[in-house]
């Protein structure tokens, strides 16, 4: 299945963008089984998501419960890299912002075929650093290191993916968790509270959106990229999800 580097950003057809799409629907899932959500048919959606990309098929040729994984899944995706740069050192947001959005206009091309047939979906909004404030100022001020400011900015940037994700696919998210879990990861971080005063169901939470790793693994591998960048992201997500393992009990 391997592309290299170039084949990648050329992509333009769904088929293209499968091996992407695939990993974030499993990632989905994994999330929602984890937290114990009734993910009814989603399995079986995946299955036809993938199957339907890879024959470039779109719109009233695709079932829509299948169309709106799709195009949500795409579009937060394509929303998140920006927001996400904005977290980071001056140095590795410019370095990356221009193919952060390119690739996210690229996603949200493919997206938009697929939620051309749906009555109405969202747009997904990520958090800047200026909207998650501490003692008046930005909460990421209190973070020190590279690789604790990527942690903290997916700790809540994967939160929220997960929420608008499974928001529009109907997954039935607890009233009340995103927000409180977003309460606690950021008095976690900000070094307010220790991981150990966090709620059992917040600790799980956060671990399995940490298995975001796996999701960075196998873009890695399926798009044949051979990134030292994603390897690094590999790394920086393998270890927060193991400081969450252990801290809560099923």
């Amino acid at each position: 299945m391997g592309v290299s580097v170039l084949s990648l950003l050329r992509a333009r057809k769904p088929a293209d963008f499968a091996d992407w799409f695939r990993p974030g629907g499993d990632y989905l899932l994994r999330v929602a089984e984890g937290m114990g959500l009734h993910t009814g048919d989603l399995s079986g959606f995946l299955d036809e998501a993938e199957a339907a990309m890879r024959a470039g098929r779109t719109g009233e040729d695709v079932a829509p419960a299948v169309n709106r994984l799709i195009a949500a899944d795409l579009y937060a995706d394509a929303t998140f890299g920006l927001p996400f740069l904005e977290w980071m050192p001056t140095w590795y947001e410019l370095g990356l912002a221009a193919p952060t959005a390119y690739a996210g206009w690229r996603l949200d091309r493919i997206a938009d075929r697929y939620a051309a047939t749906i009555d109405q979906i969202s747009r997904p909004r990520f958090s800047r650093p200026t909207d998650i404030v501490r003692r008046g100022r930005p909460a990421v001020a209190s973070v020190s290191g590279f690789a604790d400011r990527f942690a903290f900015a997916d700790a809540i940037l994967h939160l929220e993916w997960f929420d608008y994700v499974a928001g529009e696919c109907g997954l039935g998210v607890p009233p009340g968790l995103i927000g409180e879990a977003r309460t606690q990861i950021v008095g976690y971080y900000a070094g307010d509270l220790t991981i150990e005063d966090l709620d059992p169901t917040v600790r799980r939470l956060q671990y399995l959106l940490f298995t975001d790793d796996e999701w960075v693994r196998t873009v890695n591998e399926r798009y044949d990229l051979n990134s030292s960048l994603l390897s690094v992201w590999e790394r920086i997500c393998s270890r927060e999800r193991e400081r969450f393992a252990g801290s809560w009990s099923a």
